[in-house]
């Protein structure tokens, strides 16, 4: 039958690292905190997105726990709940926490947690935005 997927999902990026210098991107939906350090194990550097409304996916614990190891690309804002359905005033404490959570000591791509659906208020896209910029400090251009 072959090898299990972890196996060759590890072979896969031994011949990655082998011949190139790129950073190891995975990408994963919903709860795989228990996953993580398997994924470390075989040579993930980089995990999108971080689905923080799925169980054990607490942002401010999966920083703890691996944020020497692996970078989190996403997670700046849940998309399933705040986005779509709080008001801009949730979304900009959503984001203000995600960020107090995944950013210090870098190893953090702003980006909500997952695409941002068609019926996502206006004002909420232009709050998390805003929230982000004005959390990171960056001029807006």
């Amino acid at each position: 039958m072959g090898a299990p997927p972890a196996g060759r999902q590890a072979r896969i990026l031994q011949t990655i690292r082998a011949r190139t210098q790129a950073k190891i991107f995975y990408h994963s939906c919903g709860a795989i905190d228990e996953f993580i350090p398997d994924l470390i194990e075989i040579g993930v550097e980089i995990l999108n997105p971080v689905q923080v409304s799925a169980r054990g996916m607490d942002s401010a614990g999966l920083k703890q726990k691996y944020g020497r190891s692996l970078s989190f690309w996403g997670g700046g804002c849940d998309t399933q709940h705040i986005l779509s359905r709080g008001s801009p005033q949730n979304v900009i404490q959503e984001v203000r926490r995600r960020i107090a959570d995944l950013a210090p000591g870098g190893g953090f791509v702003f980006n909500p947690v997952h695409n941002i659906q068609p019926l996502v208020p206006p004002e909420n896209i232009v709050a998390m935005f805003e929230a982000a910029r004005l959390a990171g400090r960056y001029p807006m251009r």
